[in-house]
Parts: structure tokens; C-alpha cells; sequence
């Protein structure tokens, strides 16, 4: 596999729920329809055979509305305790999945609650599963949250692990894309105020890297790594900041909006965990970093309108 791929990941919750009822709805169909692929993403068919070596299939539906198959098999299976199963998906010209994941889900019994832990091993990929490899912790936080959703009647959204920023600038949509896309752009205004940014490569392409250095006031650098997930020209971008072995790694979309000449920019920057983002705004001021990285924008964007 190409090293910028995501290998594995493990992802541990708490759920307000007995272990029985948290098993339930990671084994019987009915109750997986409901909860399993990210937001915006339904189940509308599923199959369970639950036995080792049994399969089970599913149509998973897009927010597009585009349908297509994954499944996997059973390997493990010891009720409520343990499930181990592999997972495939993107099927290739000749039929055969491109990416297979061992999956081993534990449920821990804490008498009226369940700690699930999640732990995901890439056991084969093609070159291009770069993208949704990183996109796979982010689609199983995604997923778990609409698990706690579904075990507790709540509406469960991503906020409580979430950094938002928005804008509306005095521009066209296409053009404050290529203010975002071309590095000699980015290169302009990208970090905090006091900072400045160096760019080693920008391949704005799902699977493509974003390598740069951001300069601090105090001449510290800050060497940064992103994976592009999803590019969708002049609409959104969605990319992978950091590695999931890393401490400090995010998820982050970036929206834009026609506004009638104008433009609506929201950033969200989405940390694994509520404690990880309250972690990064109380270390590294992530939160007004961000405010004062999208205040650079507008000024860039309004400098580069009046200078064109």
C-alpha cells in the first residue's frame, strides 16, 4: 500500500445503553439499517446471516441518492462480548473489491452503560483507496454517533467535537475556489495572523497531498500534512489533517456557497473526540486561530478583487 495510506484505527465510546441492546443493534439487520454508514448516507436493504463465516449485504444510498453494494463475512462471534467481521467495498472493473477491513468491535458490560471499542486493520487496498482510507475514522465517528442516536431517541449531531467558522465574501464562488486551490493563493493568507505559510505541494484530487510548513511569529515551524477526501468544484472540499496514529489529527470540510455574486464560506474543523478538540483549543488556540485564518481570507479575497 502507498504510505499515505490509513492503516487501522480504534475508536472507543460510551453508550447510554445495557451491552445486550448495544450487540442487538450491531447484529440484526433491522436495527443496522438504521444506524450504519455516515450522515446523510441511508440502509435501505440488509442481510445478516450471523455465524462464523456467515455474510452479510448491504445497499448502502448516498446523499446524491446513488446506490451501491458492500458487505462483508463473519469470522467472529461470541455474544455480547465480541465481533470480529471483515468489511469490503468499491468493487473494480473485474467485480472484485478493491479495499477489505478486518473489523474487531468489543462491548464491555458498565451494568446500564456499554463501552464499545472499535478497532479497524486495512488488510488489502488498491492505490486508489488513498481517499476513502482516510475517510474512514471520520465515516465510523459519523456512524457511531448516529448509533447513540438510535439507542437513545436522541438527535445526535457532530457539534460537541466540532470548531466552526464562517464568512461571507464580496466575491464570486469561482473565484474564491482558486483563492483556496492554488498554492500561490494559499500561500498568501493561510494560518493565523503572525504566521506565514510555505507550500511543498498542493494536488487538489480525491487521494491528493497537501504538504506545507506554517511559520510562527517566534520563527517556530509547523510542518502539516493533509489527504484530500472529496473535491467538488467550486462547492466543498473535505480532507484529513494529520494521520489517525497521530494525537493531533482532524477532519475538515469546507462548504461554499453561492451567494448571488457572493460567497459563503464554512469551514468545520471535526476532532475525534469532544475532549480532542477541547484539547486543541486550550493548547494551540484552534478555535480563534481558525477565526483569524478566515479573517485573512476576507482580506486577501477584497486585496485580490480590488488589485484584479
Amino acid at each position: 500500500m502507498d504510505d499515505a495510506m490509513v492503516r487501522e484505527i480504534s475508536i472507543t465510546r460510551i453508550f447510554a445503553a445495557p451491552r445486550e441492546l448495544v450487540w442487538r443493534a450491531w447484529t440484526e439487520a433491522e436495527q443496522l439499517k438504521r444506524w450504519f454508514m455516515p450522515h446523510g448516507f441511508t440502509v435501505p436493504a440488509c442481510e445478516v446471516d450471523l455465524r462464523p463465516g456467515g455474510a452479510f449485504r448491504m445497499t448502502v444510498r448516498g446523499p446524491d441518492g446513488t446506490e451501491s453494494p458492500t458487505g462483508g463475512e463473519f469470522k467472529e462471534i461470541d455474544p455480547p462480548a465480541r465481533l470480529v467481521f471483515t468489511t469490503t467495498g468499491f468493487d473494480g472493473p473485474d467485480g472484485v473489491p478493491l479495499l477489505e477491513v478486518l473489523n474487531i468491535a468489543t462491548f464491555a458490560d458498565l451494568g446500564d452503560k456499554t463501552e464499545l471499542t472499535l478497532h479497524a486493520v486495512v488488510t488489502k487496498a488498491s492505490p486508489e483507496m488513498v481517499a476513502p482510507l482516510a475517510g474512514m475514522e471520520e465515516g465510523w465517528l459519523q456512524s457511531l454517533e448516529k448509533l447513540d442516536g438510535f439507542l437513545t431517541g436522541r438527535e445526535v449531531d457532530s457539534s460537541e467535537r466540532q470548531i466552526v467558522a464562517t464568512r461571507l465574501l464580496d466575491a464570486p464562488r469561482e473565484r474564491v475556489w482558486k483563492v483556496w486551490t492554488d498554492p500561490a493563493h494559499i500561500a498568501e493568507w493561510w494560518g493565523p495572523r503572525g504566521f506565514t505559510t510555505t507550500i511543498h505541494e498542493m494536488d487538489v484530487r480525491p487521494g491528493g497531498t497537501w504538504r506545507h510548513t506554517m511559520h510562527g511569529p517566534d520563527g517556530t515551524d509547523y510542518p502539516n500534512s493533509v489527504v484530500f477526501l472529496d473535491i467538488r468544484e467550486p462547492e466543498f472540499i473535505a480532507y484529513l489533517h494529520g494521520d489517525p496514529g497521530e494525537p493531533d489529527h482532524f477532519f475538515t470540510t469546507v462548504d461554499f456557497a453561492d451567494e448571488g455574486g457572493k460567497t459563503g464560506v464554512t469551514i468545520r474543523a471535526l476532532f475525534p473526540s469532544a475532549a480532542d478538540r477541547e484539547r486543541a483549543i486550550r493548547e494551540y488556540g484552534a478555535a480563534e486561530g481558525l477565526e483569524q485564518n478566515m479573517d485573512k481570507l476576507v482580506e486577501y479575497v477584497t486585496q485580490h478583487r480590488t488589485a484584479s
